[in-house]
C-alpha cells in the first residue's frame, strides 16, 4: 500500500488535491490526534485520555521513504512491513546477497546492517498556526502574490520551529486543503539499522495475483532498529505486545500516516481524476512496467536491481485500476453529487461574512481543473520530470536549483530549499545508495522517448535535449557522462554552493562541464514557468476555494469534519470483522493452515510456492495460530506498517494491505465490505520461534528480554 517511486510520486500530485462525507459511518475516519473521535469511540464505550493519545503519538514512526511504523521495544526496535523495508533491504544487498529476495537476520546487535539514506521521523509537538499564516495574506490578494506571501511565512515558522542540531524537523501542514495550517515538529532518526525481514516470498505470498485481496496469507512484517551516537535508543515510549491478540468484533486502532485521499474533493475534481487523471496516469504506469519487466527478464541481476521499483509499478498500477472502477461507479459520483448540493444549499442560506467566499468556490475550483487539465502532460514530463525519469536528473536538478536558491532568503526560495527542509534534503542528496548505469540509461532513455512523444518530435526544446541522438544514444552519452552519482562529488559540489551562497552569489556548476546538470539547466526555465502557472493558477485558487468551503463545513457540520489525508500522524478505529462477498461470507481470521491449504490448491507452484524452511518447519507449528486478520479501520496507502492496537494500546497486528473493494476508500467511506488487511501479532511471533529460530527478537517484542 506504499508507493516508493519519486517520479511517480510526483506524478500523482498532479492527480490528487484535497467536503467529507456528509454523514459520518460508524468507524470512518482518519482522525488527527489533535482532535481524535471522542464523540464516535463513545458507541464502543471507549474514551482516550490525554496520556493514551500521547503515549501512541509518541510510539509511531513515520518511514519518509513512504509508509509507517511503530517502536515496540524499550531499545529502539521498530516495527513495520517487508514492503516498506523492501527499498532498503534492496539497497543494502549486493550481488551475492539478495537480502530482499532471501532476508534477514542479525543474530547479534553488531550484525545489524545500517541503511542507506533512510530518514524516520517521530512526531512530538502539534500547533495550530492558521492565524499567523491567514494573517499573512490580506483578503482579496491576487493568487501569484498570496502564494508568495503565504510560502514565505511557513518558511518563517518551519525555521522557527527547527533545530537542525538537535535533529528537529518541523513542517507546516496544509489540511483541510487550506481550510487549515498546523506546525508538525518531529525527531529525527537517520541511523536506522536493519534487525530482521523474511524471505519476500513470505512477506508477499501469493504475489500479485493476490494483492489487495482476501483471504491472505503474508507475514509482512520487518523490523529496524534506531540508533543515535552509535548506540540504540532508549524509547520512553513503545507499544507494547498483545499476548491474546486480537478477536472477532474487538475494538482496535490504527496509528499511522495515510498519504493521500481525495474525499473533500468536488465533483468537478472527481471527473478531473476519472476522466483525465487516471487514465493518464495509468497509460505511464503500464509503459514503465512493460520497460522493467522486459529488462528484469534478461538477467537475474536486472531482476534484482529493478525489483522493488516494479513491485511499486505494479502495486500503484492496481489500486489505480481500483479507484477509476470507483469514480466510473454512477453510485459513488451520484453519492458525491448528493453531498455536494447538500453543501451548496448550505451556503446559500448561510448569513455569514464568509459566505461570499463559500458560494463561489466551486467555480473556482472548476477553473482550476480546466487549467490542470491542460497542464499535466508538460508538468509530468518537464517538472515532475517523466521525461528524464532517473536518479541521475534528480541529482543534477537538485544540485543545479540549489545552486540558484539558496543565495535567496528562505521565503523567496522553492519550498524544497527552504531552511528547516535542507538538513532532510541534504541527507538524501548525500546517500551511497547505489545507482545502477545501466538501469538509469534504460529509465532515461524510456523517458526521452516518453518527453518526445509528448511535447512532439519536431518540438525545438526535445530537438535540444536530444541534440541529434535517438533516446538511447541520447541516454547513454548523459548517464555515462556525468559524475553525479558520486555522493562525495555531490558533498563537494553542494558545499562549494553554500559557500557561494554565504556570499549571495550562486555557485558556477556551468565550470563543472557535467552534461546531466546541463540537460537540468536547459530544461530548467521551462519546467520552472510550468510550476509557476500551476502554483498560481491551480494550487492557490483551489487552495483558497477549499479554505471557504471549509468554512462553510465546519459551519454546518461542527468538529465531525476530519480532513483529506495527508502522509502525516492520524488515528482511525474499527472492529475485527469479516464480510460478504458474492453473497458468500469472509471470515475475518487467516490461519497458518489456511496457508498450507493455500499452496495445496495451487500446486505449490509460481507464487504460491512455499518457502523452503516454510516446508520444513511446518510440523512445529500451530497451524491454528491466526495469521492475517480484517478490520473495519479506515486507511489508505501510507498507512502500510502501522500497528493495530487495542484499547490497552498493546500490538494486536500490522497493517499490510486492503482488500479490492477498499480501493473506493479514496473518495469515500465504506464499512460494509472494505476491509484493512494485517499480520497477526500472534503470527509473527510464533513464526519469529519457530519458522526462523529467532528467539531473542520475539523475545524483545514480548518483553521477555534479558
Amino acid at each position: 500500500m506504499t508507493s516508493r517511486v519519486p517520479a511517480l510520486a510526483a506524478a500523482t500530485a498532479l492527480i490528487g488535491f484535497f467536503m467529507i462525507p456528509n454523514v459520518i459511518q460508524a468507524d470512518e475516519g482518519m482522525w488527527l490526534f489533535s482532535n481524535p473521535p471522542r464523540a464516535q469511540l463513545k458507541q464502543y464505550n471507549f474514551e482516550p485520555t490525554q496520556q493514551w493519545l500521547d503515549h501512541v503519538r509518541l510510539s509511531s514512526v513515520r518511514f519518509n521513504s513512504g509508509g509507517s511504523g511503530s517502536f515496540v521495544s524499550p531499545d529502539g526496535l521498530v516495527m513495520t512491513n517487508h514492503h516498506v523495508g523492501a527499498g532498503d533491504l534492496e539497497k543494502v544487498s549486493t550481488p551475492e546477497k539478495n537480502y530482499l529476495r532471501d532476508g534477514f537476520q542479525a543474530k547479534t546487535r553488531a550484525e545489524e546492517i545500517k541503511c542507506k539514506g533512510l530518514e524516520l521521523n517521530v512526531l512530538i509537538d502539534i500547533k495550530d498556526v492558521t492565524a499567523e499564516v491567514e494573517k499573512a495574506v490580506p483578503a482579496g490578494t491576487a493568487p501569484a502574490a498570496a502564494f508568495k506571501l503565504r510560502t514565505s511565512k511557513i518558511a518563517e515558522l518551519e525555521k522557527a520551529a527547527a533545530v537542525p542540531d538537535k535533529q528537529i524537523r518541523a513542517d507546516v501542514v496544509t489540511l483541510y486543503a487550506g481550510g487549515q495550517y498546523h506546525l508538525y515538529t518531529f525527531k529525527k532518526y537517520e541511523d536506522i539499522r536493519i534487525v530482521f525481514a523474511p524471505e519476500k516470498q513470505a512477506a508477499f505470498y501469493g504475489g500479485d495475483p493476490d494483492n489487495f485481496e482476501y483471504p491472505r496469507f503474508d507475514l509482512d512484517v520487518c523490523f529496524f532498529r534506531v540508533y543515535e551516537n552509535d548506540q540504540p535508543i532508549k524509547c520512553a515510549h513503545y507499544l507494547k505486545w498483545s499476548a491474546a491478540g486480537s478477536k472477532a468484533d474487538e475494538l482496535v486502532f490504527v496509528s499511522g500516516h495515510p498519504g493521500r485521499t481525495n474525499r473533500a474533493n468536488t465533483v468537478d475534481e472527481l471527473k478531473y481524476l476519472r476522466d483525465t487523471g487516471y487514465p493518464y496516469l495509468l497509460n505511464r504506469l503500464n509503459r514503465l512496467e512493460v520497460m522493467l519487466q522486459a529488462w528484469s527478464g534478461r538477467s537475474e541481476q536486472n531482476a534484482q536491481r529493478a525489483e522493488e521499483e516494479l513491485f511499486s509499478i505494479q502495486n500503484s498500477r492496481k489500486a489505480r485500476i481500483g479507484g477509476l472502477a470507483g469514480l466510473m461507479d454512477p453510485a459513488l459520483m451520484g453519492r458525491k453529487e448528493s453531498e455536494q448540493a447538500r453543501l451548496k444549499a448550505f451556503i446559500g442560506q448561510w448569513n455569514a461574512p464568509e459566505a461570499q467566499a463559500a458560494a463561489t468556490a466551486f467555480d473556482s475550483v472548476a477553473k482550476a481543473e480546466k487549467v490542470r487539465t491542460e497542464l499535466i502532460k508538460e508538468m509530468t514530463v518537464l517538472e515532475n520530470a517523466g521525461g528524464f525519469s532517473s536518479a541521475s536528473f534528480g541529482i543534477a536538478r537538485t544540485l543545479l536549483r540549489a545552486s540558484e536558491e539558496l543565495p535567496k532568503s528562505g521565503g523567496e526560495r522553492l519550498r524544497e530549499f527552504a531552511d528547516a527542509r535542507l538538513p532532510s534534503l541534504k541527507f538524501g542528496l548525500f546517500s551511497d545508495e547505489p545507482i545502477f548505469e545501466d538501469l538509469e540509461t534504460l529509465k532515461l532513455a524510456d523517458g526521452l522517448q516518453f518527453l518526445a512523444v509528448t511535447l512532439g518530435p519536431d518540438s525545438d526544446l526535445v530537438k535540444k535535449v536530444l541534440g541529434g541522438k535517438s533516446p538511447r544514444e541520447r541516454a547513454y552519452e548523459l548517464i555515462s557522462g556525468t559524475k553525479v552519482r558520486n555522493p562525495e562529488t555531490r558533498k563537494k559540489i553542494f558545499a562549494d554552493i553554500e559557500a557561494a551562497a554565504k556570499g549571495g552569489k550562486a555557485a558556477d556548476l556551468a565550470a563543472l562541464n557535467d552534461p546531466m546538470i546541463e540537460l537540468a539547466r536547459l530544461v530548467d526555465g521551462p519546467s520552472r514557468a510550468l510550476r509557476k502557472r500551476f502554483e498560481n493558477e491551480v494550487d492557490e485558487p483551489k487552495r483558497q476555494a477549499h479554505a471557504a468551503l471549509a468554512k462553510a463545513k465546519f459551519a454546518m457540520d461542527g468538529d465531525k469534519v476530519y480532513p483529506d489525508a495527508t502522509f502525516t500522524l492520524r488515528l482511525a478505529f474499527g472492529t475485527v470483522k469479516g464480510y460478504k462477498e458474492d453473497g458468500k461470507d469472509v471470515p475475518a481470521f487467516t490461519t497458518f493452515e489456511g496457508l498450507y491449504k493455500r499452496s495445496a490448491e495451487q500446486s505449490n507452484k509460481g507464487a504460491f510456492e512455499l518457502p523452503k524452511r516454510w516446508v520444513e518447519k511446518k510440523n512445529k507449528l500451530d497451524l491454528s495460530t491466526p495469521y492475517n486478520f480484517v478490520c473495519t479501520a479506515d486507511i489508505i496507502g501510507g498507512n502500510s506498517g502501522s500497528p493495530v492496537i487495542n484499547r490497552n494500546a498493546e500490538v494486536v497486528g500490522l497493517i499490510f494491505d486492503g482488500n479490492i473493494q477498499s480501493l473506493v476508500l479514496d473518495f469515500i467511506f465504506d464499512q460494509d465490505t472494505a476491509r484493512a488487511v494485517s499480520v497477526d501479532s500472534r503470527a509473527i511471533v510464533e513464526a519469529l520461534r519457530k519458522v526462523y529460530d529467532a528467539n531473542d527478537l520475539a523475545d524483545e517484542l514480548t518483553g521477555k528480554a534479558k
